[in-house]
């Protein structure tokens, strides 16, 4: 993957996305913490597209967000391992993430900007 020009934007907006469909699932998460044998959901897709990049890139734009079950922290006596904390934690993280990955695609759209009327 090139790391400049439209591939780099593409990333951000499916990064962005990813951290749209994460809040959702979150958001999930939260409305079931009281439904006996609940397994909570996130979703992979930061890491998925770090480790395609660590290999050299090849095929990073085929990468797809996944939602995947937690079965890895402890659940309550009804099944259930939701902890409100956690999920509200993870929301904050999860939109500061969003933010971000906003920021940065406004950023470089500034400098296309500003290097086309410098052009003029």
């Amino acid at each position: 993957m090139d790391a400049v020009g439209p591939d780099r934007d593409q990333l951000l907006l499916r990064l962005m996305s990813a951290a749209t469909q994460r809040a959702k699932v979150l958001s999930e998460n939260i409305a079931n913490q009281s439904v006996p044998g609940y397994v909570r959901r996130d979703v992979r897709f930061e890491e998925l597209v770090a480790a395609r990049l660590a290999r050299g890139g090849e095929g990073v734009e085929s990468v797809r967000p996944q939602v995947v079950e937690d079965r890895a922290t402890p659940a309550g006596p009804d099944g259930n391992n939701v902890h409100l904390e956690s999920e509200v934690n993870a929301m904050r993280e999860n939109l500061l993430a969003y933010q971000l990955y906003a920021q940065m695609l406004d950023s470089r759209h500034s400098l296309v900007q500003i290097a086309i009327q410098e052009g003029r």
